[in-house]
């Protein structure tokens, strides 16, 4: 069987997705979904030319024989599209983050209940085949019981999208729900187990000073520090830096329990480093008792890497949600849940920047 894919949305991350979808066996982007001609156009040129396009996604819904939906539109138009795609018996892969507020991500678990299709959150941090090796090393036991999960993120600026979607918090959520809701999805699944309180600090400091969108000037973070307590006494911490370009590692996901730290070590999308080259993962485990310290290279096929800025974690979620779908039955691996509980983390963390003040959840 092919799973014929209809996608709303075709800008810079949608065409990630559809260079995935294009290595992936069984996979075939058959509709896209643009308002804007231009990204049209392109979407079809990198779908091999095999999708119709569409200015209107509800045109493309009713004229499409689809196996399968994919939302990759802004973050703000997720909330009235999802109420759309809910009313049918597709299965949907929605982009992070599911929506701008908690308000809208509780109506659209609650319009989910008792759905039989499943419907995907998108949190590729979880896939990126450094970080699901730290995963596997903590579920296994490697550092005992986690204790803590310290995340540092320290690289380029947001990029310019079509519209200039992203340079807003009205439209993105803020920065700590647009960006960050990988990471507070990322460290609830560490330590299994729920935020209760959220402290954040945050500014925009260096990015995007100088510009203007007719009367509106960008109003989103670029760095911040936050932690975030949950519920079984364990803690995380984020170190955020949108300014940090030249940094070798994009990210470090430290987990640490009484037995040992694991390190998962991503570099940046390969455009951004000084030779245009990809560059090798690793993951670090340092024993605590007896002060070994092994050093695991991590290896992801180049063609994969090439279709995107996530180390092939969109290539591997693709992946696992292509055999759920194939399978039809079982239950995503990242909820509508998982989605709300990302944004509520990311929008108290927004709310306690601006504040100074802890938010209790």
């Amino acid at each position: 069987m092919t799973i014929r894919y209809g996608l709303i949305g075709s800008g810079m991350m949608g065409q990630e997705h559809i260079r995935n979808l294009n290595l992936l066996e069984g996979c075939q982007v058959a509709a896209i979904a643009d308002p804007d001609a231009d990204m049209r156009a392109l979407s079809v040129e990198t779908a091999l030319g095999a999708a119709n396009s569409y200015a209107n996604y509800k045109d493309m819904l009713s004229q499409e024989k689809l196996d399968a939906l994919l939302v990759v539109s802004p973050n703000d138009t997720h909330h009235a599209i999802m109420l759309d795609l809910l009313e049918t018996d597709l299965p949907i892969l929605c982009e992070k983050p599911l929506c701008t507020t908690t308000s809208d991500c509780k109506q659209l678990v609650a319009k989910a209940q008792g759905r039989n299709a499943p419907v995907w959150v998108t949190m590729e941090y979880r896939y990126m085949p450094p970080v699901a090796r730290m995963l596997d090393e903590v579920n296994a036991g490697t550092v005992g019981k986690p204790v803590m999960i310290a995340i540092k993120e320290h690289r380029f600026p947001f990029l310019p999208k079509v519209g200039d979607w992203n340079r807003f918090n009205a439209r993105t959520g803020g920065t700590l729900v647009e960006k960050c809701c990988h990471f507070w999805d990322l460290m609830r699944l560490t330590l299994k187990s729920n935020p209760v309180r959220v402290y954040a600090s945050g500014n925009m400091d260096v990015n995007f000073l100088d510009e203007t969108y007719g009367d509106q000037k960008p109003d989103i973070l670029d760095n911040a520090f936050v932690i975030v307590d949950f519920e079984n006494g364990t803690r995380g911490m984020l170190d955020l830096c949108m300014f940090a370009e030249g940094s070798y590692w994009q990210e470090i996901v430290s987990v640490t329990g009484p037995k040992a730290r694991i390190d998962a070590k991503v570099p940046g999308p390969a455009r951004f480093s000084v030779d245009g080259k990809e560059r090798q993962s690793e993951v670090e485990i340092s024993h605590r008792e007896t002060k070994q310290v092994d050093v695991i290279p991590i290896e992801v096929d180049h063609e994969i890497l090439g279709a995107g800025d996530h180390h092939g974690s969109t290539y591997f979620q693709h992946q696992k949600f292509r055999d759920l779908v194939l399978a039809g039955k079982g239950q995503p691996e990242v909820t509508l849940e998982d989605g709300l509980w990302s944004v509520l983390v990311g929008e108290a963390a927004e709310q306690s920047a601006r504040s100074g003040q802890a938010v209790e959840l």
